[in-house]
């Protein structure tokens, strides 16, 4: 199976083809089964491989492939050449990745069958959710930055196309943008972040010689490249993954995302394409770990973004906007993780975010579906009674980010706590914390406002609510299964050593400790590589988790004991917040501030560089012409095709050399 890595983002373009060429002539159901099939297979193949990989000594499972050479640059930088390969390399870390997308895009294509069996073009949108899939594929198993930014760019056309799929949908009053705005805000802002990425890459290249990974990492480790030099790096590369990962300053785009089909903002805003950002820091763990201030910066980036988004959850009406501000939350934690040196800790948490944030998107899809259309969850309540299935898959979804145990989004947040603890960042883990509790508290309250008390709409919307068919709950409970039993292969040490007496079972750290460099230039191996450190005792880190816990429960008491009491004491407490509620409800006047300091400056700056273009540059064109076309008049006086004329000049030439001769 591992020879046959090449096939595997090819296979989702076998659907794009078939689809893309005669979908539209095809019934509805072959479309859905063609686009899930090529899927399937990649899946089939992908996990074949990594059990393939498994079987390989600790330390040596990487395999790596050239398809071609792609880009013989020639002499770049101190090498002697650079030849850039379209290669593939799969290891420990994009085994994690391969999986998760292939398994849980899987799911969400099947889900897409039954959530938009309805839809007109539905060959189109799963052209699109296949191409998507290739240029993720291609993302996770690149073997150099060059093939890496491919599926970095191609996930961001897709996303594009994706959340603009619904075109010619007509302005939002709610949200001030239709589908295709939103789709064009998103491809715009990750453009911004983009540049910056590319600009890294470049300086990589020219200092190192080379993009593949093999040799950045070996040359990091014995090029004594000047600090400032690699931090700057690894900022530009950090900026790119703000623009992909929706971070600080440029997380405005995902929320606004959330015009798009539901399944779109399962798929590419929970499980795959925010994640590259933080895949991409994790591989480049060899670059960030020699560059302290950099890391610094996306520990501080990640846990203020986590915060800051934690707390807009908590005002959010709209269930996808709900979830939207949590994705870009949880995506900071990850930040945060990798800032601090605990790589694996933020591997773990993207693997088990996927599974219950997932979950969660393709549940409100489910609730949408069922409410025929509504996505206000002051509209909803009571619907547990109606659609059991999508309630208690949900339900365990809002367990597993909550942080409670046993549930997998309980062992990752906890490793990202305890890293943040043990490497002595106690200002990113107290912020980390309280975002952990805002967390708990707007989830309990999208669950209660949602499934718990009564229904809050009308008679005749309570009428039609119904749950969604199998090809929409199957997926609900599979994804179910595995927020559940997701961190189980990566049970903290102290658990399983100090408290069952099990012996360390953290299977998921083994697993990836080769794939990683932690800071000082040591790979993955040792106390570190499981998120705390040496100096960390077992007494301290069972408190860390113990307190994580309490946290969980502070924040779902909070919620519960203010919603059960009814629509007004929520209301009360919103108007003794005053003016905090107001700032959380106008989600900080982000979006009002780039439009009224940058948006709108450049819409003027252009405006008036509009007469620069018209008198200069427009200016310099048409001058050009003009004395092209005076010089042709002048010219052609002396052009009349007559032989005398032209014999009249040979004379006069003639005799006004001799004279000057003669006079010489």
């Amino acid at each position: 199976m591992l020879k046959l890595i090449p096939l595997i983002p090819l296979l989702p373009i076998v659907g794009v083809t078939i689809n893309g060429f005669f979908g539209r002539r095809l019934p509805r159901k072959a479309v859905g089964l063609i686009a899930c099939a090529v899927i399937a297979v990649a899946f089939v193949v992908a996990a074949g491989a990594v059990w393939e990989l498994a079987q390989l000594p600790h330390d040596e499972r990487v395999y790596e492939v050239e398809v071609a050479t792609w880009i013989p640059a020639g002499t770049v930088g101190p090498e002697s050449a650079m030849n850039i390969p379209w290669g593939f390399r799969l290891d420990a870390l994009s085994a994690v990745m391969l999986l998760v997308v292939t398994g849980v895009g899987f799911l969400i294509h099947i889900y897409s069958t039954g959530y938009m069996s309805h839809e007109k073009d539905v060959a189109r949108f799963f052209v699109y959710m296949n191409l998507f899939m290739a240029m993720m594929l291609t993302l996770v198993l690149a073997d150099n930055l060059l093939v890496l930014f491919v599926g970095w760019e191609g996930v961001g056309l897709c996303s594009y196309l994706l959340i603009g799929f619904f075109y010619d949908q007509p302005f939002d009053k709610r949200t001030g943008l239709s589908c295709a705005d939103a789709g064009r805000k998103a491809f715009i802002v990750n453009r911004i972040g983009d540049f910056a990425f590319l600009i890294g890459i470049l300086y990589l290249a020219l200092e190192f010689g080379t993009l593949r990974f093999s040799e950045l990492n070996e040359a990091l480790a014995h090029h004594g490249a000047a600090p400032w030099l690699l931090s700057g790096i690894g900022l530009l590369l950090f900026f790119g993954a703000c623009g992909k990962s929706a971070q600080i300053p440029l997380y405005v785009w995902l929320p606004d995302a959330m015009a798009g089909p539901t399944p779109v903002s399962a798929l590419i805003h929970a499980a795959t394409m925010v994640t590259a950002g933080v895949y991409m820091v994790c591989r480049m763990s060899a670059l960030f770990s020699s560059a302290p201030e950099a890391m610094a910066i996306v520990a501080t980036v990640g846990a203020a973004t986590a915060l800051f988004a934690a707390t807009m959850g908590i005002t959010a009406t709209d269930i996808k906007k709900v979830l939207a501000y949590s994705t870009v939350s949880q995506l900071g934690f990850m930040f945060a993780a990798a800032g601090v040196g605990a790589y694996i800790a933020a591997v773990f948490h993207l693997m088990t975010h996927a599974f219950f944030k997932a979950l969660l998107f393709l549940g409100a899809g489910s609730v949408i579906h069922g409410m025929g259309g509504e996505q206000d969850i002051r509209k909803m309540g009571g619907l547990k009674a109606k659609m059991p299935a999508t309630y208690w898959t949900f339900f365990l979804a809002w367990l597993a980010i909550a942080g409670i145990p046993p549930f997998a989004g309980f062992f990752s947040k906890d490793e990202i706590l305890a890293g943040a603890w043990a490497g002595n960042h106690k200002v990113v883990w107290g912020v980390l914390v309280a975002g952990a509790l805002c967390t708990a508290f707007y989830m309990t309250r999208l669950v209660y406002l949602t499934f718990w008390g009564k229904f809050r709409g009308d008679d005749e919307t309570w009428g039609h609510v119904h749950e969604s068919p199998k090809s929409m709950t199957i997926p609900l409970m599979i994804l179910a299964a595995l927020s559940v039993v997701g961190g189980w292969i990566g049970i903290p040490k102290v658990m399983s050593s100090d408290w069952f007496k099990m012996g360390d079972i953290n299977v998921f750290h083994h697993w990836l400790e080769p794939a990683m460099t932690l800071p000082g230039g040591h790979g993955g191996h040792g106390e570190a590589a499981h998120g705390a450190a040496h100096a960390t005792s077992a007494t301290m880190e069972s408190m860390l988790i113990l307190l994580a816990v309490v946290v969980a429960a502070l924040g779902i008491g909070m919620a519960w004991m203010i919603y059960r009491r009814g629509e007004g004491t929520a209301q009360r407490f919103a108007r003794t917040a005053g003016p905090v509620y107001n700032l959380l409800r106008n989600l900080y006047w982000v979006d009002e501030f780039y439009d009224a300091f940058v948006i709108r400056p450049f819409y003027r700056l252009s405006r008036a560089s509009a007469a620069f273009d018209r008198w200069v540059v427009d200016g310099l064109v048409n001058a050009t012409g003009v004395t092209a076309e005076i010089t042709g008049h002048i010219i052609k006086l002396f052009q009349t095709g007559l032989v005398r004329n032209y014999a009249l000049v040979i004379l006069i030439g003639v005799v006004s050399i001799l004279a000057y001769l003669m006079m010489a």
